[in-house]
């Protein structure tokens, strides 16, 4: 059964490792490798990267605009709605994933500074059934969680591509 919920050390390690674990299970794919799907209905790692990023977007802004606002009302976006507001999925794999990477350093900028009680500031959460409160903490939680099953999905793609 996976974790619920990580320290703070964890969920910034998690985080730290997401580019660089990446870039090291698709090193040496060429392109197309990158764009191909294993099989039927399956994700090429070019669209794990794009949905990734997207998370990264809506759960990385959320956290960014609970330590700018005091007690922010967040009317929630699935990430798979705002991806088609993107070109993450036209992209080509290696300048997104340095887009990725870029991104992810200056959160974890941000969330490396913060003391204990900027991880426990709130926001209220709207727009996806009843109103509910949820830390800095609990939306770094929930993208390091995201991120560990994608990230063995990548591993799988490669491991795929590479026979």
């Amino acid at each position: 059964m996976p974790r619920s919920s990580f320290s703070i050390e964890e969920v910034l390690s998690l985080l730290a490792e997401t580019p660089t674990r990446i870039a090291t299970l698709t090193d040496g794919l060429a392109p197309a490798q990158l764009r191909t799907a294993p099989g039927p209905d399956e994700w090429s790692a070019n669209d794990v990267l794009a949905h990734l990023r997207s998370c990264a977007d809506m759960w990385g802004g959320y956290m960014m605009r609970i330590l700018a606002e005091d007690r922010p009302t967040i009317w929630v976006v699935n990430p798979r709605a705002w991806i088609k507001q993107t070109d993450y999925p036209a992209l080509e794999f290696a300048p997104s994933l340095r887009a990725f990477t870029t991104q992810r350093a200056a959160l974890l900028a941000d969330l490396g500074l913060l003391p204990p009680e900027g991880w426990a500031r709130m926001a209220t959460v709207t727009g996806a059934g009843s109103p509910l409160e949820r830390t800095t903490l609990d939306y770094a939680n929930r993208l390091a969680r995201h991120e560990q099953p994608h990230i063995k999905q990548i591993e799988r793609i490669a491991r795929s591509m590479r026979g």
